[in-house]
């Protein structure tokens, strides 16, 4: 599927050969083997493309046109008419003001498009000053004849241009085409039938005005005053459950069924009122699609239609009719839906209360007003804004908006249970505490409880919290709680789990009752357009129409244009690039890590171990240097374990066992840690969603750790997954450290650098990245900011979004809130090389043990 939509100024950007196309690309039909954000590879060998689209594919590869569903080019003229021309015929050409009615070919030519893309002549060099005979001069524009047009309803009787004129050869092969017969006495063409006479004027009226430039006699005009233009009317009335659309062609008083009876026999006039109304081929063209948008079917193509429309699809349906009929009339509650749709600048500020302590950029209260928006006309959207732009303080944001509007003072929990439902967050088990913490960070107001693990509520407490947080696994087990509770607003973090239908989680989500359903992913579109309909069967259900079985390739093609058009106002998606002068140069966010079952288990057993271990030291009178020396061993094993339970050696050699199926953590929990407890981590399950949306997103990573037994097990896991990286750590020679920074610059399909802290993080210029994630925390800021700074240094061109994972509850908390004011403490305890000559007492040690 191939789409172009031109831009509305084409007769003024094409002579500065600085023509901005949208190409629109259906990439299982294109490029299937590339991926969004690489360097765009071609069809893979084997693939079949389409015949007809095959060659405007080859030129739009070579023009830099990568496999991404949208991409934004600048063309010259050159470079479009030579897609035009390997387009000829097919329907795939729009004007961007238009997007629903495509360009209509006349010929070989594309009207309103072609005559803008021709060359200016330069003018000849200065010939040799030399006497030469006199030429007669070329005659001008203004001294040639033009194409007339004279007659009536009954004939037509047209004279052609001089042979000099630009449109001669035109003109003479439309007459011929046309029968019409030349009269070798007057020189004039003939054409004489009514019903033909009629037809012609209704079908190429346009083009003998428009293209070539044809004058009407004034016998012409007064013998055809009552040749009038059928119009589209459209109309529409509101309904309990949506709107009804009423659209067709209008020709005076003539009934439908006068109307359904000349477009079925291809007749382009229509006589009533004792006037004859035209029938413009263009329009009906238009009409018909319309009718077929409207209706969800290919074979809908009938000039008069009657539909009926939810409410959902105001946006949409205002856009398609505009194109066609824009004075159609509609209710109040049609124009306020579709209005903020279509111009989001229209929309009134959310009513952010002043308890959310977020400070919302511009570009981030426009989307809480989205939000707010399509939550009080009780329908959904998808705020897809890229990694980094702060998608979690916006639906905050919104749901504090909603809590603030119901009462003054929250009534308290427990017997004066609030008369609202609550809201619902989904997110997967590695998010929990994140949402959590940021909860509590921006919107202190609101009263939370996280419905994951061993803490349950029952289907009479929700009402007595304003938010609860759930994982997507706990959700597909409480499925009969959670659909017999009602929900405000429901929202799920993470969409991307969503877009296999089949699974429990989606399958759970999609019998939950709530007003307004949303959904936050930074990658809407991964593989196919299947995806975006997975996505608003638990977004909008019933919104969008159910495909017919069998279809065939032009079947599906509508279908999927369709898909595009319907959803396109619900889903709003802002760039770094888009919105970069309200960013500032780096973006800094942590994201806390909730242990799994197993993780904290093993974590709690080597804080046990340690206290005993100390204690015994302590009783056996060991000295100052020994207990030191023991108690950073210890410190360093709680930290390895924080970041993946596999770097502790220890691992199955007194550690427990992994908690049974009939334990809370068995109830509670649905990753992999059942069968694998050790092989698991929180932090490796954020970076795997990390990892997923950043290489979606076309971003390129530089992950930091101190341990490089760690970077190997990160090497596993993106070999396992097929995602290409480069790696350096201090092993390696300044010439192999040097090979893999150079790679990394000037190899952009490579996406992930694997860097150990120490040996990568002065001394290296990786502008090529525009995403750090710190895998584990050192004591001191400033180290880790020369580390994300290998990147956000001069050269760099994008905005930089740096990482820092913290497993909550543990020491790496404990050293957050320490950064601060024990730098020295701190140094003495992530520092191996001081670790022997750390001045540090043991109070200080213990604390950070507990």
């Amino acid at each position: 599927m191939l789409r172009l939509l031109l831009p509305p100024n084409l007769a003024t950007a094409a002579p500065r050969d600085a023509i901005a196309v949208r190409v629109e690309l259906d990439l299982s039909a294109a490029w299937p083997g590339d991926r969004p954000g690489q360097t765009p590879a071609g069809p893979p060998a084997g693939t079949v493309l389409p015949e007809n689209l095959a060659p405007a594919l080859a030129i739009l590869q070579r023009l830099g046109v990568s496999a991404q569903p949208v991409s934004l080019i600048q063309l010259k003229r050159a470079q479009l008419r030579e897609l035009v021309h390997a387009l000829t015929g097919e329907r795939v050409f729009f004007r961007a003001d238009r997007p629903t009615l495509p360009l209509a070919w006349n010929g070989l030519a594309l009207p309103g498009v072609s005559e803008h893309l021709t060359e200016p002549v330069a003018p000849p060099p200065a010939p040799v000053a030399k006497p030469k005979p006199k030429k007669k001069p070329e005659p001008e524009d203004d001294d040639l004849t033009p194409l007339t047009v004279d007659g009536s309803e009954h004939f037509l009787a047209i004279t052609l241009p001089s042979r000099e004129s630009m449109v001669y050869d035109a003109a003479l092969e439309f007459l011929r085409t046309h029968r019409f017969v030349l009269d070798p006495l007057t020189r004039k063409w003939w054409l004489r039938d009514r019903h033909k006479v009629l037809n012609l004027l209704a079908t190429h009226g346009a083009l003998l005005r428009d293209n070539l430039h044809a004058e009407f006699t004034a016998n012409f005009e007064k013998n055809t005053a009552h040749l009038k233009a059928a119009e589209i009317a459209a109309q529409i009335g509101e309904e309990a459950d949506g709107y009804d659309v009423t659209l067709g062609l209008k020709a005076g008083s003539a009934p439908d069924a006068q109307i359904r009876s000349a477009v079925a026999t291809g007749r382009g006039y229509i006589e009533a009122d004792g006037a004859i109304y035209l029938i413009d081929a263009a329009k009906l063209t238009g009409l018909e699609a319309a009718q077929r948008a409207l209706a969800g079917e290919v074979s809908a193509a009938s000039a008069q239609g009657r539909h009926r429309i939810a409410k959902a699809r105001a946006a949409e349906v205002t856009d398609l009719l505009e194109s066609i009929a824009p004075h159609f009339s509609a209710p109040e509650t049609w124009h306020r839906r579709s209005a903020a749709l279509k111009n989001l600048s229209v929309l009134p500020p959310a009513p952010v209360p002043a308890s959310f302590t977020a400070v919302l950029r511009p570009y981030q209260q426009l989307g809480v007003a989205w939000l707010w928006h399509l939550h009080g006309q009780e329908l959904g959207g998808i705020l897809a804004d890229e990694m980094g732009l702060g998608k979690t303080p916006q639906a905050l944001a919104l749901l504090a908006a909603v809590v603030g509007r119901r009462v003054p003072s929250p009534p308290k929990r427990g017997a004066e249970s609030a008369p609202y439902p609550p809201h619902l967050v989904v997110v997967p088990a590695s998010l929990v505490e994140n949402w959590r913490r940021e909860a509590a960070r921006f919107a202190p107001a609101l009263r939370v409880f996280v419905h994951h693990g061993g803490a349950r509520l029952a289907a009479g407490e929700f009402a007595g919290y304003d938010l609860v947080l759930t994982s997507y696994g706990t959700l597909a087990r409480d499925t009969e709680l959670f659909a017999g509770v009602p929900f405000d607003v429901i929202l799920a973090d993470e969409a991307q789990h969503l877009k296999n239908r089949r699974t429990q989680a989606a399958q759970a989500l999609r019998v939950l009752h709530g007003r307004s359903r949303f959904l936050l992913t930074g990658t809407p579109l991964e593989n196919s357009l299947d995806d975006l309909r997975s996505l608003f069967e638990f977004l909008m259900p019933g919104f969008l129409p159910k495909l017919p079985p069998g279809m065939k390739r032009e079947e599906r093609a509508f279908h999927d244009e369709r898909l595009r058009v319907q959803t396109a106002p619900y889903i709003l998606r802002r760039t770094k690039a888009i919105v970069a002068p309200e960013l500032p140069p780096k973006i800094e966010q942590v994201i806390w890590c909730e242990p799994t079952a197993a993780q904290a288990a093993l974590y709690q057993h080597m804080q046990e171990a340690t206290e005993r271990e100390l204690f015994d030291l302590a009783a056996q009178g060991a000295s100052e240097g020994r207990l030191h020396l023991a108690t950073l061993t210890q410190l360093l094993r709680l930290r390895q374990i924080c970041c993946d339970p596999r770097l502790v050696e220890q691992v199955g050699r007194g550690v427990p066992a992994p908690p049974r199926r009939g334990s809370d953590f068995a109830k509670a929990t649905t990753d992999k840690t059942e069968s694998a407890p050790y092989r698991n981590s929180a932090k490796l399950e954020a970076f795997r969603e990390l990892l997923a949306e950043s290489v979606d997103e076309g971003h390129r990573m530089l992950v930091f750790s101190q341990f490089t037994s760690l970077l190997a097990l990160l090497r596993e896991e993106l070999e396992a997954e097929g995602v290409a990286y480069c790696y350096l750590d201090g092993s390696m020679t300044t010439r192999a450290r040097q090979t893999a920074v150079d790679k990394f610059q000037d190899d952009e399909t490579v996406p992930v650098f694997l860097i150990s802290l120490k040996a990568g993080g002065t001394g290296l210029n990786l502008t090529g990245a525009d995403t750090v994630v710190h895998y584990d925390p050192w004591w001191n800021p400033a180290v880790e900011a020369q580390a994300t700074d290998r990147t956000h240094r001069i050269g760099q061109t994008k905005v930089v979004t740096s990482y820092r994972l913290i497993c909550a509850g543990t020491v790496e908390e404990k050293v957050m809130a320490l950064q601060d004011g024990k730098r020295a403490l701190l140094a003495g305890v992530f520092d191996a090389s001081d670790a022997a000559a750390a001045k540090l007492s043991l109070a200080d040690l213990r604390a950070l043990l507990k």
